[in-house]
């Protein structure tokens, strides 16, 4: 896939913010954002890995520790923000992993790749100017809702089941968040992008060794590269799209392609589950929503 099928905009003068940007489409989205010359801060769990990833990047980056499955650490990484914030690319995740607790006893994927997200984007949301672009997957569609009543999924986990609640959380969250910049008067743009089938690290960390093996086998076969798997993301990042907007590949049932906007399930247009999810979410973080509805 080319860079030729986005349209890069100059950012030069702009700062950027990518979770997860030591590997995969973490780095490569870092690396496109780069190149257009924005300042990305590479938010990992692992500065050592991080500091090698900036080593291949050309252009201004700089490496900070966050922990997205640790709220101190979401907490840390806010603080010691200064300055406006142009683009927040909620690019990290963990996917399909054996059945284990964040820092604060969230179930490990709905806490890494929806709440820890969610803390971040609020605590940082004062000092952000453009766009928060939120990575899901395809794979919310396999998630009929949110198990409200029991959202770590205790007795019911299975991978792939809480991995996809957990995307399907990242989309509701964008539909939320859209909703409440929009009543308080905010610039500001939410959206979501997934990378179709991207071949990257995230697979290698199934639970099952046979579905490892599989995964690799489609990585080398069906995957497109995860430079590719980034676009979408940058898609969102910088194209104009509307507000709540869901972007990915557009060939090959949405898994390659060069990318445009995306169709997503019924589930992910929910709104009342979305502000259901919200006040979930705020209260489990004890972070809520910054701004103030504009008076009518």
């Amino acid at each position: 896939m080319s860079m030729d099928a986005v349209t890069l905009p100059d950012l030069s003068g702009r700062t950027a913010v990518v979770t997860g940007a030591n590997s995969g489409l973490g780095v490569e989205t870092t690396r496109m954002l780069a190149g257009m010359g924005a300042r990305v801060v590479m938010a990992v769990r692992d500065v050592d890995k991080g500091r090698e990833a900036a080593d291949t990047v050309r252009g201004e980056t700089e490496v900070r520790r966050l922990d997205l499955a640790d709220l101190a650490s979401v907490r840390a990484f806010a603080q010691e923000w200064e300055g406006d914030l142009h683009l927040l690319i909620n690019n990290a995740g963990v996917m399909a992993i054996p059945e284990s607790r964040t820092r604060d006893g969230f179930e490990t994927q709905f806490g890494t790749n929806h709440l820890g997200h969610f803390a971040l984007t609020n605590l940082l949301l004062e000092h952000v100017t453009g766009r928060v672009v939120t990575v899901s997957s395809s794979l919310h569609r396999m998630a009929p809702g949110i198990d409200f009543d029991n959202v770590d999924l205790v007795g019911r986990y299975t991978p792939y089941r809480a991995y996809a609640q957990s995307k399907l959380a990242n989309m509701l969250f964008t539909l939320e968040l859209q909703r409440r910049l929009m009543d308080a008067g905010s610039p500001v743009l939410a959206a979501a992008s997934h990378p179709g089938y991207a071949a990257t690290r995230l697979q290698s960390h199934s639970s099952s060794r046979i579905q490892r093996g599989l995964l690799a086998v489609g990585n080398r076969i069906f995957a497109q590269s995860a430079a590719a798997g980034a676009l979408p993301t940058i898609y969102a990042a910088t194209q104009d799209v509307p507000g709540a907007a869901y972007a990915g590949p557009k060939n090959l049932g949405g898994q390659r392609g060069a990318p445009a906007l995306a169709g997503r399930s019924e589930a992910a247009w929910d709104g009342v589950a979305a502000q259901r999810l919200w006040t979930l979410s705020e209260r489990l973080t004890g972070v809520t929503f910054p701004l103030r509805a504009k008076p009518d």
